[in-house]
Protein backbone atom coordinates (compact mmCIF):
# COMPACT_ATOMS: atom_id res chain seq x y z
CA UNK A 1 0.00 0.00 0.00
CA UNK A 2 1.44 3.37 -1.01
CA UNK A 3 1.25 6.79 0.61
CA UNK A 4 -2.10 7.55 2.22
CA UNK A 5 -4.39 10.25 0.94
CA UNK A 6 -4.67 13.12 3.42
CA UNK A 7 -8.31 12.28 4.20
CA UNK A 8 -7.38 8.64 4.93
CA UNK A 9 -4.45 9.69 7.11
CA UNK A 10 -6.63 12.07 9.13
CA UNK A 11 -9.23 9.35 9.63
CA UNK A 12 -6.56 6.87 10.74
CA UNK A 13 -5.14 9.44 13.16
CA UNK A 14 -8.59 10.08 14.61
CA UNK A 15 -9.08 6.34 15.23
CA UNK A 16 -5.66 6.18 16.90
CA UNK A 17 -6.50 9.09 19.17
CA UNK A 18 -9.85 7.57 20.20
CA UNK A 19 -8.17 4.24 20.96
CA UNK A 20 -5.46 6.00 22.96
CA UNK A 21 -8.12 7.85 24.96
CA UNK A 22 -9.91 4.60 25.83
CA UNK A 23 -6.58 3.05 26.85
CA UNK A 24 -5.50 6.01 29.01
CA UNK A 25 -8.90 6.11 30.73
CA UNK A 26 -8.55 2.39 31.48
CA UNK A 27 -5.12 2.99 33.01
CA UNK A 28 -6.45 5.88 35.10
CA UNK A 29 -9.29 3.69 36.35
CA UNK A 30 -6.83 1.06 37.59
CA UNK A 31 -4.10 3.48 38.76
CA UNK A 32 -1.64 2.23 36.13
CA UNK A 33 1.13 4.39 34.69
CA UNK A 34 1.44 4.83 30.94
CA UNK A 35 3.14 7.36 28.70
CA UNK A 36 3.12 8.14 25.00
CA UNK A 37 6.52 7.26 23.56
CA UNK A 38 8.31 7.67 20.23
CA UNK A 39 6.47 9.80 17.70
CA UNK A 40 3.48 10.29 20.00
CA UNK A 41 5.69 11.86 22.65
CA UNK A 42 7.50 14.02 20.07
CA UNK A 43 4.15 15.08 18.64
CA UNK A 44 2.90 16.12 22.08
CA UNK A 45 5.84 18.48 22.60
CA UNK A 46 6.47 19.69 19.05
CA UNK A 47 2.95 19.77 17.60
CA UNK A 48 0.60 19.63 20.61
CA UNK A 49 -0.86 16.52 19.01
CA UNK A 50 0.02 13.94 16.41
CA UNK A 51 2.95 14.54 14.10
CA UNK A 52 1.07 15.64 10.94
CA UNK A 53 2.31 12.71 8.86
CA UNK A 54 2.39 10.05 11.59
CA UNK A 55 0.06 7.05 11.36
CA UNK A 56 0.11 5.41 14.80
CA UNK A 57 0.57 5.90 18.55
CA UNK A 58 2.64 3.82 20.98
CA UNK A 59 2.75 3.71 24.76
CA UNK A 60 5.37 2.76 27.34
CA UNK A 61 4.39 1.15 30.64
CA UNK A 62 6.59 0.08 33.59
CA UNK A 63 6.78 -3.72 33.52
CA UNK A 64 4.71 -4.29 36.68
CA UNK A 65 1.88 -2.05 35.43
CA UNK A 66 2.10 -3.62 31.96
CA UNK A 67 1.58 -7.12 33.38
CA UNK A 68 -1.40 -5.94 35.42
CA UNK A 69 -2.86 -4.08 32.45
CA UNK A 70 -3.12 -6.94 29.97
CA UNK A 71 -4.63 -9.29 32.54
CA UNK A 72 -7.23 -6.70 33.61
CA UNK A 73 -8.02 -5.77 30.00
CA UNK A 74 -8.79 -9.38 29.12
CA UNK A 75 -11.07 -9.68 32.15
CA UNK A 76 -12.98 -6.43 31.65
CA UNK A 77 -13.15 -6.00 27.88
CA UNK A 78 -14.25 -9.41 26.64
CA UNK A 79 -17.12 -7.90 24.65
CA UNK A 80 -15.35 -4.74 23.52
CA UNK A 81 -14.38 -4.14 19.89
CA UNK A 82 -10.96 -3.18 21.24
CA UNK A 83 -9.21 -6.55 21.33
CA UNK A 84 -5.94 -7.25 23.15
CA UNK A 85 -3.45 -9.38 21.21
CA UNK A 86 -0.57 -11.09 23.02
CA UNK A 87 1.57 -14.05 22.04
CA UNK A 88 1.31 -17.14 24.22
CA UNK A 89 1.74 -20.92 23.96
CA UNK A 90 -1.06 -21.30 21.41
CA UNK A 91 -1.07 -17.90 19.76
CA UNK A 92 1.66 -16.05 17.84
CA UNK A 93 1.27 -12.53 16.47
CA UNK A 94 4.94 -11.83 15.55
CA UNK A 95 5.16 -8.95 18.05
CA UNK A 96 7.23 -8.67 21.23
CA UNK A 97 4.61 -6.70 23.15
CA UNK A 98 0.88 -6.32 23.64
CA UNK A 99 -1.23 -4.60 21.01
CA UNK A 100 -4.79 -3.35 21.38
CA UNK A 101 -6.71 -3.51 18.11
CA UNK A 102 -9.92 -2.04 16.75
CA UNK A 103 -11.82 -5.06 15.40
CA UNK A 104 -14.22 -2.80 13.48
CA UNK A 105 -11.41 -1.75 11.14
CA UNK A 106 -8.96 -3.51 8.82
CA UNK A 107 -5.21 -2.96 8.70
CA UNK A 108 -3.23 -5.98 7.49
CA UNK A 109 0.54 -5.81 7.84
CA UNK A 110 2.77 -7.85 5.51
CA UNK A 111 4.49 -9.79 8.29
CA UNK A 112 1.13 -10.85 9.78
CA UNK A 113 -0.81 -11.77 6.62
CA UNK A 114 -0.60 -15.50 7.37
CA UNK A 115 -1.88 -15.16 10.95
CA UNK A 116 -5.37 -15.63 12.36
CA UNK A 117 -5.39 -12.48 14.53
CA UNK A 118 -7.38 -9.26 14.85
CA UNK A 119 -6.16 -7.36 11.78
CA UNK A 120 -7.36 -3.93 12.89
CA UNK A 121 -5.76 -0.56 13.65
CA UNK A 122 -3.41 -1.16 16.58
CA UNK A 123 -1.94 0.60 19.61
CA UNK A 124 1.46 -0.81 20.59
CA UNK A 125 1.89 -1.12 24.37
CA UNK A 126 5.58 -1.58 25.18
CA UNK A 127 6.96 -2.49 28.62
CA UNK A 128 10.01 -0.72 30.03
CA UNK A 129 12.38 -2.51 32.40
CA UNK A 130 15.23 -1.92 34.80
CA UNK A 131 18.72 -1.52 33.28
CA UNK A 132 21.09 -3.37 35.66
CA UNK A 133 23.96 -1.33 37.08
CA UNK A 134 26.45 -4.19 36.63
CA UNK A 135 28.01 -4.39 33.14
CA UNK A 136 28.10 -8.18 33.37
CA UNK A 137 24.41 -8.38 34.33
CA UNK A 138 23.60 -5.94 31.54
CA UNK A 139 25.32 -8.17 28.97
CA UNK A 140 23.30 -11.12 30.28
CA UNK A 141 20.12 -9.07 30.01
CA UNK A 142 20.84 -8.13 26.38
CA UNK A 143 21.60 -11.75 25.52
CA UNK A 144 18.31 -12.96 26.94
CA UNK A 145 16.44 -10.05 25.36
CA UNK A 146 17.78 -11.05 21.95
CA UNK A 147 16.77 -14.68 22.52
CA UNK A 148 13.34 -13.47 23.62
CA UNK A 149 13.04 -11.28 20.50
CA UNK A 150 13.77 -14.15 18.14
CA UNK A 151 11.65 -16.86 19.75
CA UNK A 152 8.70 -14.68 20.77
CA UNK A 153 8.34 -12.97 17.37
CA UNK A 154 9.26 -16.23 15.61
CA UNK A 155 10.64 -14.13 12.79
CA UNK A 156 14.19 -13.51 11.59
CA UNK A 157 15.14 -9.95 12.68
CA UNK A 158 15.62 -7.60 9.73
CA UNK A 159 17.53 -4.32 9.43
CA UNK A 160 19.63 -5.03 12.53
CA UNK A 161 22.83 -6.20 10.91
CA UNK A 162 24.03 -9.43 9.32
CA UNK A 163 25.09 -11.00 12.62
CA UNK A 164 21.64 -10.62 14.21
CA UNK A 165 19.98 -11.91 11.02
CA UNK A 166 22.28 -14.95 10.99
CA UNK A 167 21.63 -15.63 14.68
CA UNK A 168 17.88 -15.44 14.04
CA UNK A 169 18.02 -17.89 11.15
CA UNK A 170 20.15 -20.37 13.12
CA UNK A 171 18.07 -20.07 16.31
CA UNK A 172 14.74 -20.64 14.56
CA UNK A 173 16.22 -23.35 12.33
CA UNK A 174 17.40 -25.53 15.20
CA UNK A 175 14.10 -25.17 17.11
CA UNK A 176 11.22 -25.66 14.66
CA UNK A 177 8.67 -26.59 17.36
CA UNK A 178 6.40 -23.68 18.33
CA UNK A 179 5.81 -25.30 21.72
CA UNK A 180 9.53 -25.45 22.47
CA UNK A 181 10.01 -21.91 21.16
CA UNK A 182 7.35 -20.73 23.61
CA UNK A 183 9.14 -22.31 26.56
CA UNK A 184 12.43 -20.74 25.45
CA UNK A 185 11.04 -17.22 25.15
CA UNK A 186 9.17 -17.47 28.44
CA UNK A 187 12.41 -18.48 30.17
CA UNK A 188 14.31 -15.68 28.39
CA UNK A 189 11.62 -13.18 29.40
CA UNK A 190 12.00 -14.21 33.03
CA UNK A 191 15.77 -13.78 32.87
CA UNK A 192 15.75 -10.38 31.16
CA UNK A 193 13.12 -8.88 33.48
CA UNK A 194 14.62 -9.91 36.83
CA UNK A 195 16.04 -6.43 37.43
CA UNK A 196 13.27 -4.36 39.08
CA UNK A 197 13.26 -0.67 38.17
CA UNK A 198 13.34 0.20 41.89
CA UNK A 199 16.78 -1.46 42.21
CA UNK A 200 18.32 0.09 39.10
CA UNK A 201 19.56 3.58 38.22
CA UNK A 202 18.39 3.32 34.65
CA UNK A 203 15.56 2.08 32.46
CA UNK A 204 15.64 0.36 29.09
CA UNK A 205 13.21 -0.92 26.43
CA UNK A 206 13.81 -4.59 25.71
CA UNK A 207 10.76 -5.25 23.53
CA UNK A 208 11.22 -2.62 20.82
CA UNK A 209 13.77 -4.66 18.88
CA UNK A 210 17.58 -4.94 18.94
CA UNK A 211 18.08 -1.30 17.90
CA UNK A 212 16.45 0.16 21.01
CA UNK A 213 17.42 -2.37 23.68
CA UNK A 214 20.88 -0.78 23.90
CA UNK A 215 19.39 2.49 25.20
CA UNK A 216 19.82 3.61 28.82
CA UNK A 217 17.41 6.20 30.20
CA UNK A 218 17.64 7.80 33.66
CA UNK A 219 15.05 6.32 35.99
CA UNK A 220 14.02 9.81 37.09
CA UNK A 221 12.69 10.49 33.58
CA UNK A 222 9.91 7.96 34.17
CA UNK A 223 8.96 8.52 37.81
CA UNK A 224 5.55 9.83 36.78
CA UNK A 225 3.46 10.89 33.80
CA UNK A 226 2.71 14.48 32.82
CA UNK A 227 -0.61 15.15 31.12
CA UNK A 228 0.00 17.62 28.30
CA UNK A 229 -2.26 19.09 25.58
CA UNK A 230 -2.75 16.69 22.67
CA UNK A 231 -5.15 17.77 19.94
CA UNK A 232 -8.44 18.50 21.75
CA UNK A 233 -7.55 16.56 24.94
CA UNK A 234 -4.58 15.65 27.14
CA UNK A 235 -2.23 12.69 26.93
CA UNK A 236 0.46 11.38 29.32
CA UNK A 237 4.18 11.65 28.56
CA UNK A 238 7.20 10.88 30.80
CA UNK A 239 8.03 13.64 33.27
CA UNK A 240 11.59 13.56 31.91
CA UNK A 241 10.50 13.56 28.27
CA UNK A 242 13.37 15.83 27.21
CA UNK A 243 16.07 13.45 28.47
CA UNK A 244 14.28 10.43 27.05
CA UNK A 245 13.70 11.94 23.61
CA UNK A 246 17.24 13.31 23.28
CA UNK A 247 18.73 9.90 24.06
CA UNK A 248 16.36 8.05 21.75
CA UNK A 249 16.06 10.54 18.87
CA UNK A 250 18.64 13.32 19.24
CA UNK A 251 17.37 16.81 18.36
CA UNK A 252 13.72 15.86 18.35
CA UNK A 253 12.52 19.46 17.96
CA UNK A 254 14.13 19.73 14.53
CA UNK A 255 11.75 18.92 11.69
CA UNK A 256 12.97 16.15 9.37
CA UNK A 257 13.55 16.84 5.65
CA UNK A 258 10.35 17.05 3.60
CA UNK A 259 11.04 13.72 1.87
CA UNK A 260 11.10 11.95 5.26
CA UNK A 261 7.79 13.36 6.45
CA UNK A 262 5.88 10.17 5.75
CA UNK A 263 4.30 7.43 7.83
CA UNK A 264 6.68 4.59 8.47
CA UNK A 265 4.32 1.70 9.11
CA UNK A 266 3.64 -0.22 5.93
CA UNK A 267 0.30 -1.93 5.43
CA UNK A 268 -0.66 -4.59 2.93
CA UNK A 269 -4.30 -3.45 2.97
CA UNK A 270 -6.40 -0.97 4.96
CA UNK A 271 -10.13 -0.31 5.25
CA UNK A 272 -11.10 1.93 8.15
CA UNK A 273 -14.85 1.43 7.64
CA UNK A 274 -15.09 -2.38 7.62
CA UNK A 275 -14.05 -5.15 9.97
CA UNK A 276 -11.04 -7.24 9.06
CA UNK A 277 -13.32 -10.30 9.24
CA UNK A 278 -14.76 -9.37 5.83
CA UNK A 279 -11.34 -9.81 4.25
CA UNK A 280 -10.41 -13.23 5.57
CA UNK A 281 -9.05 -15.33 2.71
CA UNK A 282 -8.60 -12.21 0.58
CA UNK A 283 -5.93 -10.08 2.26
CA UNK A 284 -4.96 -12.43 5.09
CA UNK A 285 -5.03 -16.21 5.38
CA UNK A 286 -5.37 -16.37 1.61
CA UNK A 287 -6.87 -19.55 0.30
CA UNK A 288 -9.05 -20.12 3.36
CA UNK A 289 -12.81 -19.90 3.13
CA UNK A 290 -14.52 -17.23 5.24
Amino acid sequence: MGKLEQSELEKLQKINIEMATVFVDFCKKHNLTCYLCGGGCIGTIRHKGMIPWDDDLDFFMPRTDYEKMWRLWKQENKNSHYVLEKSDAKHVDHNLFVTIRDSQTTLVKPYQKDLDITHGVALDIIPIDGYPDSKFERKKQCFWALIYSIYCAQLVPENHGKLVTLLGKVALGIVPSKKVRYHIWKFAEKQMTKYPIARCKGITELCSGPGYMKNWYPKEAFTKALFEPFEDREMPIPVGYDEYLKIAFGNYMEMPPVEKRVGHHDALFMDLDRSYKEYRGIYYLKGEVK
